[in-house]
């Protein structure tokens, strides 16, 4: 009998669905599988997920009950709403009478929800005053909204958030009548009725899609033979029960960036950068800092939601994107792809087919541009060209990459586009790529503003097929480093098996006292363990919105007690090695500042004076990348007054303003991230919630990190 241990992550693409399967004990990738997406089968895209992972097994020998955790990603929510595939849905409004209650009714009763793409969510409407509610009057509101076509019910209360019970109580109701319910305030615990109700009637529109096909394939992977709970990543870079999801499936958009981010970090142990996930016609573009993916409420159809998830910029420039072009040169490139025209990629074509390659324009789709360029050959077949064939022609893309192809096919077919112009092919390709650089240009530099990531520490992360296709030019022309991971195509079936489970919690509460603090922890801590997080793995991370008074906690657990790492441990001159090359310069130049059985600081002083610091903790990995700051090994009691020390002595002053600094606690096995804090008090109770209950003795490092404008 096997005595292995292996996670399964499978991503859900467009295109393709990838199932990876990893030895939990040394993280080595032992299986693959690929299959298309199956939009069109009567199980959806649940049929290829349950394909994937058998193929996945059974080509690798891989007995059932060696799994040990199976997580999915999943397009279906995102491609729901970008489709306008939504239920109608029914708000059930709660609240008191009179003013106070007319002001409640019109919080709930929604318009229409445009999602942007000329489709809708079709909204109903009712209100309940909360002194009538009963089980009657209930069962009547239900059969009023069912008339007008809904087919699935958004509960809402007023101040909901503080007593959900009502909302609990037409849910129970509800579901007696086999009608799904979404339970407003369970979807967020955030005030601002109109923001809630509209969160959850977008979670309840893809709540009868979705509870289909996780039914589907839960049963599917229990028939194959898995016990363990089935888990699917949410769009914020964790996982999620199953169950869980069948209540908020709206977590899961964005999973499939998420995924990859995930799988990046693992493998690139990437601190500070702007990751890129290129696919064949679109790239997400979004931001690591200090290890984790930066995340942000969604919009969708240009309505704030309270649904976290990755903060990506979507491009309609990737790998297949085509090109548009006329006697003047290159107009654009994108936003349709081959894919989309139904074309192969030149770069793809065996070069013995392309004979007498003529220039041929034309419209992908009825209304777009006539002015896309396609290939005909001596034989009727029409080829386009794409950024990955540009890359190609250049020499950017090596045999290692996956984007690498038949470079002289690419040639030839780029000749009479070259002819055309009255241009070279190199010309052609470097001009291709230009326009493409444009678009993704001003996102790198828009996303680094907004997260304050100084250019000598940003680096490019690039995942998916069609990544070293737009990558290194990228990179070259922004004078900033790069790196394509191995196995870039299956990243995201990577990131889905290492995921970790993640839960938020969030509450507005102005002057939260240290037992305000400790709630939210333990509230945050008990989902994870509900969602199939161990408890001892669980690590909670508390930010405080001084401007907004919202507090978020945030619990990270794993599902399973590794007993390896998935690197070896690295002793202090590697990890002065990894600092040193994050610092951009020599080992020799480079200061311990401090140490404990988990982590190194570095430190190395810049011309300008600044100090830069680099956490690195025994497995390779940069945690904090920081620019100018200090660090300092103490006891839990001398905790505070060296944390007075450092926000005296690092706080900056700009004429009539004071920029507090970023505090960092590296305690027991963790790096705790106390940035934002603006208030000194605040900051000192927030981190005795976290060291209160240690013993006086005990050592701990503190960094604190200078900010700017």
């Amino acid at each position: 009998m096997s005595n292995r241990a292996i996670r399964v992550g499978i991503d859900v693409g467009g295109t393709h669905t990838k199932a990876v399967a990893i030895d939990n004990l040394t993280h080595e990738i032992i299986g693959k599988a690929s299959v298309m997406t199956t939009h069109d089968d009567e199980m959806g895209v649940s049929a290829g997920v349950i394909e994937a992972f058998k193929n996945c097994l059974d080509a690798n020998n891989i007995n059932p009950q060696d799994v040990i955790f199976i997580a999915h990603s999943t397009t279906q929510a995102t491609n729901a709403l970008l489709e306008g595939d939504v239920a109608e849905v029914g708000v059930m409004g709660i609240g008191k009478g009179g003013l106070e209650g007319l002001l409640a009714k019109k919080q709930t009763k929604l318009d229409d929800i445009d999602l942007g793409t000329g489709r809708k969510i079709k909204i109903h409407h009712t209100y309940l005053k909360q002194k009538e509610l009963n089980n009657a009057t209930v069962e009547s509101a239900i059969k009023e909204l069912t008339s007008q076509g809904t087919q699935v019910i958004v509960a809402s209360k007023a101040f909901g958030v503080d007593n959900i019970t009502e909302e609990q109580q037409v849910q129970k109701v509800a579901e007696k009548h086999n009608i799904p319910v979404s339970v407003a305030s369970e979807i967020s615990k955030l005030y601002g009725l109109t923001r809630r109700t509209r969160t959850a009637a977008i979670n309840a529109s893809i709540l009868p899609k979705m509870l289909d096909t996780a039914n589907s394939t839960e049963q599917s992977v229990r028939s194959a033979g898995i016990k363990v709970p089935l888990m699917i990543m949410r769009g914020d870079g964790g996982v999620m029960d199953i169950s869980e999801m069948k209540k908020r499936p709206v977590l899961t958009m964005l999973s499939g960036p998420a995924a990859s981010v995930v799988g990046a970090l693992m493998y690139l142990r990437a601190s500070n950068g702007v990751y890129f996930e290129v696919g064949g016609t679109s790239t997400n573009i979004g931001v690591i800092k200090n290890g984790r993916p930066a995340v942000d409420y969604s919009i969708v159809g240009g309505h704030p939601t309270y649904i976290n998830s990755l903060d990506v910029r979507v491009l309609g420039i990737a790998g297949g994107s085509m090109v548009r072009a006329g006697k003047d040169g290159i107009k654009d490139v994108g936003p349709r792809s081959a894919h989309i025209a139904g074309m192969p990629y030149a770069v793809y074509t065996p070069e013995e087919e392309i004979i007498d390659p003529q220039v041929e324009f034309f419209s992908p789709k009825k209304g777009d541009p006539s002015d896309y360029v396609a290939i005909r050959l001596a034989n009727g077949k029409r080829i386009t060209i794409t950024n990955s064939c540009a890359a190609n022609v250049l020499g950017i893309v090596k045999p290692e990459d996956y984007s690498y192809g038949f470079v002289a096919s690419a040639r030839k077919a780029m000749q009479p586009l070259a002819d055309y112009m009255g241009q070279t092919v190199e010309q052609v390709a470097e001009a291709i790529l230009a326009k493409s650089y444009e678009k993704i240009k001003p996102v790198i530099e828009t996303l680094a503003e907004k997260y304050k990531l100084e250019k000598d520490q940003i680096s490019l992360v690039g995942v998916g097929g069609g990544a070293a296709a737009l990558l290194p030019y990228t990179a070259k022309h922004m004078e900033l480093s790069y790196n394509i991971p191995e196995n870039a195509e299956v990243i995201s079936s990577i990131g889905v098996a290492l995921a970790m489970v993640r839960d938020v919690v969030e509450r507005v509460i102005p002057n939260p006292s240290k037992q305000d603090i400790a709630n939210l922890k333990k509230e945050a801590c008990d989902l994870a363990i509900a969602n199939g997080a161990l408890p001892d793995s669980i690590e909670v991370q508390i930010e405080i919105d001084a401007q907004t008074s919202r507090i978020t906690a945030i619990a990270l657990g794993s599902t399973e007690v590794q007993t390896t790492d998935l690197l070896r441990a690295c002793t202090e001159e590697d990890a002065k090695e990894i600092a040193a090359k994050s610092l951009g310069t020599t080992t020799n130049q480079v200061a311990l500042s401090a140490k404990n059985n988990v982590f190194y600081v570095f430190s190395s002083t810049k011309q300008n004076g600044s100090n830069q610091i680099r956490i690195v903790d025994k497995k390779g990995f940069i945690k904090i990348q920081r620019g100018d700051g200090s660090a300092a090994t103490c006891t839990v009691e001398q905790a505070y007054a060296v944390i007075e020390q450092m926000w005296e002595d690092l706080s900056v002053y700009k004429s009539d303003i004071k920029l507090t600094p970023d505090i960092y606690l590296c305690v027991g096995g963790k790096v705790l991230d106390f940035e934002g804090m603006m208030d000194l008090e605040q900051l000192k109770m927030v981190v005795d919630t976290e060291i209160g209950t240690r013993e006086p003795d005990e050592e701990i490092i503190l960094v604190g990190a200078k900010n700017d404008i």
